[in-house]
């Protein structure tokens, strides 16, 4: 697979023509599970009905107008997302990169309001928010920001999970602090349960805004409509994409609070984002993890699936740490594992191996009790007869 496409992906050696549910079929007729749903955006799995006739509908409508008239779906689409996550309001843009671009923004102007010369957030170690100059800098993983310097300043990093850490910050010109609920390029990292509650108590003492990263975590992964839910919590500022258009690209960063009111007219745009055909998707979305219960089963189905991988590798020495959340699911070997991907490919799996050393599963949200287990099944023998050597 060459030509003329930038080589910026080390592509797999498979070409996929059309999917349905948890399946996808290469353009020669092989069938394959897909255990990582486009790495956390289909979420329904592949051609839903539900957003296929969606997008069939409103194509047939209107696709685009600019964002400088109104657009009813727009509105009801932050309606629903605003309700469902207890913010006040959202810019709609294309993707999680640009989400936490717009939070990013959000937070350096909020730090000018406060008088602050040069506003800082504070972000965490091995972190991911995207690709973007801005985005990168937050990013905590040298490799990729490798070649790119120089890098935006005025971030500090600590280590993730550690609240006391963020307390220890004394810079005086902090704005904000930046988070994952669940670090997923990280390695599927869950932080202790107090860890949110006791950001979002520094935040409230020093004036900080807390801003979360759901780009991969939030829209029913982690059984839970967004990960914060699990904690009992509010975040000034969250950023979504990835599941929200189930592969419709679309992006969004919600805010309450004095939050809401930093980006004004003229300080932030977006020429696609928030546009009618995507934000029908995301609406569909929307009605279809309500209407089938999906929130509550990615709980479900998380549990039985860290169940099984945990009793399965209990007597694997080379498996270090099986951990989740909902359907986000790491398998943390002692070796660095790369190849299985390959191997998993073989045997008709797609799977991710992220942070060197864990395999990343992020499943549909669709799937039956029999899948589930077939999941189970070929991602035991796949560990198993690699770390047999």
């Amino acid at each position: 697979m060459t030509g003329q496409v930038m080589p910026t992906y080390a592509r797999m050696p498979v070409t996929f023509a059309r999917g349905e549910g948890a399946w996808l079929w290469s353009v020669d007729g092989k069938r394959y599970f897909d255990a990582i749903a486009g790495i956390a955006v289909c979420n329904l799995g592949h051609a839903h009905t539900a957003v296929a006739r969606a997008l069939c509908d409103q194509a047939g409508k209107l696709v685009h107008t600019s964002n400088l008239y109104g657009i009813d779906l727009q509105e009801q689409l932050a309606t629903e997302i605003c309700a469902l996550s207890g913010l006040d309001n959202v810019f709609f843009c294309n993707s999680g990169a640009e989400a936490n671009e717009a939070a990013l923004k959000l937070a350096r102007k909020y730090g000018h309001e406060k008088g602050l010369s040069r506003p800082h957030v504070i972000v965490m170690d091995n972190g991911f928010h995207g690709r973007t100059l801005f985005t990168l800098s937050a990013t905590g993983n040298a490799k990729v920001q490798e070649g790119f310097e120089p890098l935006v300043d005025s971030f500090i990093r600590v280590p993730y999970g550690d609240a006391d850490a963020v307390a220890a910050i004394k810079h005086p010109e902090v704005a904000a602090v930046l988070v994952e609920p669940v670090q997923g390029e990280g390695g599927v990292r869950v932080p202790p349960a107090e860890y949110l509650p006791a950001l979002r108590r520094l935040c409230d003492e020093r004036g900080w805004l807390l801003m979360l990263d759901e780009v991969q975590c939030g829209m029913a992964r982690t059984g839970a409509w967004f990960g914060f839910q699990h904690t009992g919590i509010l975040p000034d500022v969250m950023t979504l994409a990835k599941a929200l258009g189930n592969g419709v690209p679309i992006g969004a960063c919600l805010a309450r609070s004095q939050a809401a009111e930093v980006l004004t007219a003229g300080r932030h745009g977006s020429t696609f984002g928030g546009n009618p055909l995507a934000c029908r998707a995301a609406l569909s979305v929307i009605a279809t993890l309500r209407k089938e219960n999906l929130v509550a089963r990615a709980g479900e189905l998380g549990r039985t699936l860290l169940d099984g991988f945990r009793k399965a590798f209990a007597g694997n020495t080379h498996v270090i740490e099986v951990r989740g959340k909902g359907l986000m699911i790491g398998i943390e070997l002692d070796a660095p594992c790369a190849e299985l991907t390959q191997r998993a490919l073989d045997q008709g799996f797609l799977i991710n191996v992220t942070a060197e050393r864990t395999i990343r599963l992020l499943p549909p949200l669709i799937l039956s009790d029999d899948e589930t287990q077939y999941l189970i099944d070929g991602v035991v023998r796949l560990v198993n007869d690699f770390t047999a050597r």
